[in-house]
C-alpha cells in the first residue's frame, strides 16, 4: 500500500519494505478527528484508502476548508520536521485507513537506517516546497483581487 503513495513513487521496494516496519496502519471513522489546529504534533499520515479534510481557522475563528487529501497524499509532515504545533484540523470525511509514522519512529528510521532517513527527508522537503510555490501563487492571487 506504501508503494501507491504519491512521496514514495521513486523509492525502490527494498527501502519501501524497510518503511513498513515503522509505520502503524490507522482505521478512522467518518469525523473522526485525526488532529486540532494548535495540538502538538508527533506523527505524520499517510492516506491509503478514504479521504480527509484540513481545515483551519481564519481571523474571526470560522472554520475553513483548505484541502482535501485523497489516498495516496500525506498530511503532518511539517511536524515530523519541526515538532510545532498543528497548523490546521484533519477530520476523516469517510471511512478513511492511514498509515501513521510517528516522530519516534522516524528518529529511529534515522539511527537505524540513515539512507532511507535521508531519502525521506529529502521527500519532505520537495513535498513542502511545492506546497509552498502552491499557496505563494495563491497568496499573489489573491492580493491582485
Amino acid at each position: 500500500m506504501l508503494e501507491k503513495a504519491q512521496m514514495f513513487k521513486d523509492l525502490e521496494w527494498a527501502l519501501i519494505e524497510a518503511l513498513s516496519g515503522y509505520v502503524q496502519i490507522y482505521r478512522a471513522h467518518p469525523g473522526a478527528v485525526l488532529f486540532r489546529e494548535g495540538d502538538k504534533g508527533d506523527f505524520m499520515c499517510i492516506v491509503l484508502e478514504g479521504k480527509l479534510e484540513v481545515h483551519k481557522e481564519d481571523n474571526r475563528r470560522i472554520d475553513k476548508t483548505v484541502s482535501t487529501v485523497f489516498p495516496g497524499r500525506s498530511l503532518g509532515e511539517m511536524t515530523i520536521v519541526d515538532g510545532e504545533p498543528r497548523s490546521a484540523t484533519a477530520v476523516a470525511v469517510v471511512q478513511s485507513t492511514l498509515a501513521v509514522l510517528t516522530q519516534e519512529n522516524f528518529m529511529l528510521i534515522m539511527r537505524d537506517k540513515p539512507a532511507l532517513s535521508a531519502k525521506l527527508l529529502f521527500k519532505i522537503a520537495q513535498l513542502l516546497s511545492q506546497r509552498l510555490r502552491l499557496t505563494s501563487g495563491i497568496l499573489v492571487d489573491y492580493l491582485e483581487n
